[in-house]
C-alpha cells in the first residue's frame, strides 16, 4: 500500500521565485524557439531577465541562474547536455514531473512567467506556445489542472476571477493570497468560470471591460512581436559570427 501511494504521489515540488523563473524559460524556449533548443547558461540568463513576458522584472546573474539550475536538476525537472567540446546546455523534464500535456505546460509556463491571471490573460498569451481558440477551449484545461491541483483559483468565480500556479512554498501563498483578498486562507479550488455579462449591466460597465482586453490583448500583441524581433536579431548574430 505504501509503494502504491509513492507511485501515486507527483513528482512536482514547491521552488523559489528565481528556479520558477528559470524553469519558466527552459519551457518556454523548447516552446517558441525550439531550432535553438537546450540552451546555453547565458541565453538562459538573458531569457530569465529579457523586457518581454515577464512579471516582475529581474535582473538575474549566471551565477544565479546556475544555482537555480542546481536545484531544478535535483529535483528531476531540468538536466545538462553535454556535448563534445561544447558549451553545456540546458533543457526540462517538465511534461513527466507535472504529468501534463501542450496545453497544459503552456498554461503553467504563463503563470511561472508572470504570475496571477485572469482566464482570459492566459488564453492570449498562452496562445503563442498552443493554440486557444476562445475561452471555452481553455476551460478544460484549467479544471484539469485544478484537479491536480497545479494551479489554484485566487479569487471567485466570475469576471475577472485570477489563477496562479501552485508552485508556491504556503508562506508565499498565504501571502499573495492576503495581498489580494485580505484572507490568508486555503480554500478549495473553485470551479473555472469562463466570464460571463451581468444580466443588466450599465452601459459603462459594459464597455470599460471589453475595451481592456483589447487594451491588454494589444500589448500582449507588441510585446511578442517584440521578443520575436529580439530572436531573429540573435539568430541574425550567430549567423555573421
Amino acid at each position: 500500500m505504501d509503494v502504491d501511494q509513492e507511485s501515486d504521489a507527483p513528482k512536482w515540488k514547491p521552488l523559489g521565485t528565481t528556479e520558477r523563473r528559470v524553469l519558466g524559460v527552459l519551457i518556454e524556449k523548447a516552446k517558441t524557439t525550439p531550432d535553438n533548443y537546450p540552451i546555453t547558461l547565458a541565453s538562459l540568463t538573458a531569457g530569465c531577465n529579457q523586457k518581454s513576458n515577464r512579471a516582475p522584472q529581474m535582473q538575474l546573474n549566471d551565477d544565479d541562474v546556475d544555482l537555480s539550475l542546481d536545484r531544478l536538476r535535483s529535483v528531476g525537472v531540468a538536466v545538462e547536455v553535454q556535448g563534445s567540446g561544447r558549451v553545456p546546455k540546458y533543457r526540462h523534464t517538465a511534461y513527466d514531473w507535472f504529468d501534463v500535456k501542450g496545453p497544459e505546460i503552456a498554461v503553467l509556463t504563463e503563470l511561472l512567467l508572470r504570475g496571477e491571471q485572469t482566464a482570459g490573460e492566459l488564453r492570449t498569451r498562452a496562445s503563442r506556445m498552443e493554440p486557444f481558440q476562445d475561452l471555452a477551449a481553455l476551460q478544460p484545461v484549467l479544471q484539469m489542472l485544478l484537479d491536480k491541483n497545479l494551479i489554484v483559483a485566487l479569487t471567485p468565480p466570475g469576471r475577472g476571477q485570477l489563477f496562479t500556479h501552485n508552485l508556491y512554498p504556503d508562506a508565499d501563498l498565504a501571502h499573495l493570497r492576503k495581498k489580494l483578498t485580505g484572507d490568508s486562507s486555503s480554500p478549495p479550488p473553485q470551479p473555472v468560470a469562463v466570464a460571463s455579462q451581468p444580466a443588466t449591466p450599465a452601459p459603462a460597465a459594459a464597455a470599460v471591460a471589453p475595451a481592456n482586453d483589447e487594451l491588454q490583448s494589444m500589448r500582449d500583441e507588441i510585446a511578442r512581436l517584440s521578443e520575436e524581433v529580439a530572436q531573429l536579431k540573435q539568430r541574425l548574430d550567430i549567423l555573421e559570427s
